[in-house]
């Protein structure tokens, strides 16, 4: 007889991403050229100065070494630096914990604000690992549900009316994946304005924050003095930088949040490697051009794609957009959005993520990613879904 597992990790679906990949090398080649609408990974490479600067430091013997928990003080004050002309802020090294990507951030915020069968109140559709980290440590995801007369967006009322007294957080992300929608900074203040009423906390994941059109704030709750009594942020420079490889999150909270965190961090972790840590100091003080050029490109991609795609004649319907991503219906009845998903594959050669996935009632919608589809390829991936909707 073999090892049982944990019932609760048995019942959690596979990572999609891994799933609708593996259609693909059981896909006959007929000749046609994929394309990639799966994973939001930026097609793009580092900035070439950046590499250059990551390569002169390989030699260092001390890139090897472990660092603070945390992350190095001098990549930490960097980025203070960097949230004063992001956000505002007047931060210190102390709210701040450099983590392996996002997703490891989240798991942070998580096991030191809850306990098995506590709840977090989660706007869908939301972002799969979410869900799925919930699930495995037994905390219960109560779904705010999506609207689409509302484009995607959080509505405030509907939130705060899933609170109960077994709630420890809610859970945003924005700019939304998979819809791409921004929510607006005077709705993320109501949603802080809530979490203190009942005292618990506002889980801000805004990994992709610097794909905002115009490099808008996306909110002003870091100039609050008591931001860090209930405010907590998921952040990633790995699409910023396009670094996704090298795992470059971060934990902003409290400093007294950050301590407790550090406890988790130690031993799921111990630190970010050095040479990630690195890489990020030199983005933030070297690279706010490039990545408003790439900003702007990716804003190019998606409206290139909108336009494209909501002209007449086009089944498949835009619900919502934006940065990188695409919210689409599917017309196809009596579908799921994983048949909807592996028939765009097998007739299309089209990859995208099936709806259900990001969240429970989601089977007719799919979620494209813009990172790997460059523009002069848009209009003819329009074109794909179009016969296919016929």
């Amino acid at each position: 007889m073999s090892m049982m597992m944990s019932p609760l990790i048995s019942s959690v679906h596979f990572p999609p991403i891994s799933e609708v990949k593996r259609w693909v090398a059981e896909r006959p080649d007929d000749g046609k050229q994929l394309i990639d609408l799966c994973q939001a990974v930026p097609d793009y490479a580092p900035a070439p100065e950046l590499t250059e600067h990551l390569s002169r430091l390989l030699s260092d013997p001390l890139m090897s070494k472990y660092s603070p928990d945390e992350g190095l003080p001098e990549v930490r004050e960097a980025v203070c630096s960097y949230y004063g002309r992001k956000y505002g802020a007047q931060l210190s090294p102390d709210n701040f914990c450099l983590t392996i990507g996002a997703s490891q951030a989240f798991w942070l915020a998580i096991v030191s604000l809850c306990r098995a069968g506590d709840e977090i109140v989660v706007q869908a559709p939301y972002y799969f690992d979410h869900p799925m980290a919930l699930d495995i440590l037994g905390i219960h995801g109560v779904y705010a549900p999506f609207s689409e007369a509302d484009g995607g967006l959080p509505n405030p009322a509907t939130i705060e009316s899933l609170i109960s007294d077994r709630t420890r957080a809610i859970l945003v992300v924005s700019p939304s994946n998979p819809t791409g929608a921004i929510t607006p900074a005077d709705t993320i203040r109501v949603l802080l304005d809530i979490a203190r009423r009942h005292n618990i906390a506002l889980i801000l994941d805004e990994t992709y924050n610097e794909f905002i059109p115009g490099c808008l704030r996306p909110h002003e709750l870091f100039s609050d003095p008591a931001w860090g009594d209930h405010f907590v942020q998921i952040a990633s420079f790995g699409k910023t930088y396009a670094l996704t490889g090298y795992r470059a999150g971060m934990l902003v909270a409290s400093d007294t949040f950050i301590h407790h965190a550090l406890k988790a961090q130690d031993t799921m972790a111990v630190c970010q490697p050095r040479i990630t840590q690195q890489a990020v100091k030199f983005g933030v003080e070297n690279l706010d051009e490039w990545v408003k050029t790439n900003r702007e490109m990716m804003c190019r991609r998606h409206d290139l794609f909108r336009s494209e795609f909501m002209a007449p004649g086009n089944r498949f319907r835009l619900a919502a957009s934006g940065g990188f991503f695409a919210w689409v219906q599917h017309p196809f009845e009596n579908c799921s959005g994983r048949q909807a998903a592996k028939r765009l594959l097998d007739k299309a050669a089209i990859l995208c993520l099936p709806g259900e996935v990001f969240g429970p009632g989601l089977e007719r919608y799919l979620r494209l990613a813009f990172g790997n589809i460059r523009e002069e390829a848009i209009p003819e991936a329009v074109q794909r879904f179009r016969e296919m909707g016929v």
